[in-house]
């Protein structure tokens, strides 16, 4: 089941999406487009997907990074929805992706001896029921909440402040590095047929008979125009949702935007190996573990900006880092911090802010045919992008096109039971790891830091670095990144650009002080063969980045969104937008 995304592979889905009528086109490459183009291709279907800039370069790769129900849905008493989402968690931790979402504990510190223990423990408790007893799916996933004596929270969270908790609930979710997956589920839609290809603008659309038949888009990277036609069309837009339907005259679904912002520390300034779960006045603070670093975050604030670059403020980074001291014996400082990165939640129906802003709108998604021939899916998670998936080309097949025959059954959905790239065969590779370590002369950490990245598709890297063995030495300014990981990811994984690189199919961008700049040269050196890239190409692959760092840098320093946003929007485009037709 071949699933590379090399340059050629798009070439040749752009050529072919010209050629032929598709049973489906997705809109959005972020998990829920990525998502719905592998159910419907897995069902059997003619698919293509398309998304404007890299895959994931939206909210799927700016969020908390966590599978998760949602313990704060369960305390409004939305259990439909943390069940759904717990029985998404189990399947993604136990078969889907088990090398990209990985169980990890959490703390909920206690202030009051009787009562909040018995309360919270209760909730927690049900967490866990709705979870599936232990969410396990064919016998893994996470384990069961246990109470935790002050005692025993101080042996376990050392960096907590001795004042702030009597004791804790320990219990347990999930992590994803959530660019990654999004790539891989592209690449598994492509390994069972679909067409995929970013950097492709849609600009209009194409009708016939009055129904939505196609779109008309444009290759960014070439400036070629092309026609799509589709029988089908699904968009999966998240906070694009209205521009979307503007584009195509329809109207249907409304979606305001919520800003969410996430620093990230390095890991020896917190010890332990737990999460924490915090109150604030607004939300939820997560505090999250990584080999490397910890996310601390989120904000929960309106966005009524421009869409493409959310940026932190100076008020962002300061509130993450005030709460996150309130509970930390060694207070962070604003040097401490090693990265930034913002993104948009989609949340459905007007936001009445003097009602409370954006904390209370509903994350549960919605689907609806706005007008014959498009279908639109907006709000929901990450966790449930395989339901919103699932729920979307369900009712954009419903939708019969002409010649489609209305009393032929809708192909049943096959995602439940469908291992992403990568899945099966990792837990083997997982027991050999000493073997890989002492093959190549790595230590096991590097070798794990490979599984839990690529899974069993750590074969194709290390094919490189066979062939190569310059490949295997680390990236100059990024030690725990190999050289082969940035051919791999131009070769296999669908990047096009030095930012494609260093913002998402690596995190060097929020998790290095340097925000990824000591790496900008020996990695655009790398791509430039590939890409086909001559010298004054690769200079402004450099220089484009340098000045996303810089204006980035510049943005967290002003007082608010407005002066953010515009210190962020002088660092140019490196494929700038054709104009909508």
């Amino acid at each position: 089941m071949p699933t590379a995304l090399s340059p050629e592979v798009r070439t040749t889905a752009l050529d072919r999406m010209s050629r032929e009528v598709l049973d489906v086109l997705v809109i959005g490459g972020g998990v829920t487009g990525a998502g719905a183009a592998l159910d419907a291709a897995s069902r059997g279907l003619s698919v293509g997907l398309l998304e404007q800039r890299d895959w994931a370069s939206g909210t799927s790769s700016r969020a908390s990074k966590l599978v998760h129900g949602g313990l704060r849905y369960l305390e409004m008493l939305d259990f439909a929805l943390v069940h759904e989402a717990l029985h998404e968690r189990g399947l993604l931790v136990g078969r889907l992706a088990p090398h990209l979402v990985h169980p990890v504990p959490f703390l909920y510190p206690l202030r009051h001896r009787v009562w909040e223990r018995v309360y919270t423990g209760a909730g927690i408790a049900l967490y866990d029921t709705l979870g599936g007893l232990l969410g396990r799916v064919g016998g893994r996933g996470v384990p069961l909440h246990r109470h935790l004596s002050k005692k025993a929270l101080r042996r376990v969270a050392p960096s907590l402040r001795d004042d702030v908790a009597i004791g804790a609930i320990r219990y347990w979710d999930a992590k994803v590095d959530d660019a990654r997956l999004v790539q891989v589920l592209v690449r598994t839609a492509v390994g069972h047929g679909a067409l995929a290809a970013s950097r492709t603008q849609v600009t209009g659309y194409h009708e016939e008979d009055g129904r939505v038949a196609g779109v008309r888009a444009v290759d960014l990277e070439t400036g070629r125009e092309l026609t799509i036609r589709a029988r089908h069309v699904v968009g999966a837009t998240g906070v694009w949702t209205d521009h979307v339907q503007e584009l195509f005259a329809a109207q249907g679904l409304t979606v305001r935007a919520s800003k969410g912002v996430h620093i990230a520390v390095p890991r020896e300034v917190i010890a332990g190996d737990d999460g924490f779960i915090l109150r604030t006045e607004k939300s939820v603070l997560f505090i999250i573990p990584w080999p490397t670093h910890w996310v601390i975050g989120t904000t929960d604030t309106p966005w009524d900006l421009a869409k493409d670059h959310p940026v932190a403020s100076a008020a962002d980074v300061d509130y993450l880092l005030e709460h996150a001291n309130a509970v930390l014996a060694r207070p962070l400082t604003r040097d401490d911090v090693l990265g930034v990165y913002t993104g948009l939640r989609p949340l459905l129906q007007p936001i009445d802010v003097e009602a409370g802003g954006t904390t209370r709108v509903s994350r549960e998604h919605t689907v609806a045919t706005v007008r014959p021939g498009l279908t639109m899916i907006a709000g929901g998670k990450y966790t449930t992008y395989r339901v919103m998936a699932r729920d979307v080309v369900d009712m954009a097949l419903e939708d019969r096109a002409p010649g489609e025959d209305p009393e032929a059954p809708i192909p049943a959905s096959l995602t439940e039971e469908l291992p992403l790239a990568g899945a099966d065969g990792y837990r083997v590779r997982w027991n050999r790891k000493a073997h890989l370590a002492e093959a190549h002369g790595w230590t096991e950490t590097r070798v794990e830091h490979l599984l839990d990245r690529y899974g069993s598709l750590v074969d194709e890297v290390l094919a490189l670095v066979d062939a190569d063995p310059d490949l295997g030495r680390p990236l100059e300014g990024a030690p725990d990144y190999l050289r082969a990981e940035v051919v791999y990811a131009v070769t296999a994984e669908g990047a096009l650009h030095l930012e494609d690189v260093l913002t998402r199919r690596t995190r060097l961008s929020y998790e290095q002080a340097d925000r990824g700049t000591a790496s900008a040269r020996p990695a655009a050196e790398l791509m430039a063969g590939l890409l086909g890239w001559d010298d004054e190409q690769r200079e402004r692959e450099i220089s484009t980045y340098l000045a996303r760092v810089e204006a980035e840098h510049a943005a967290e320093a002003m007082p608010d969104d407005s002066s953010a946003e515009a210190a962020r929007l002088r660092a140019p485009e490196i494929r700038p937008f054709a104009s909508a037709s």
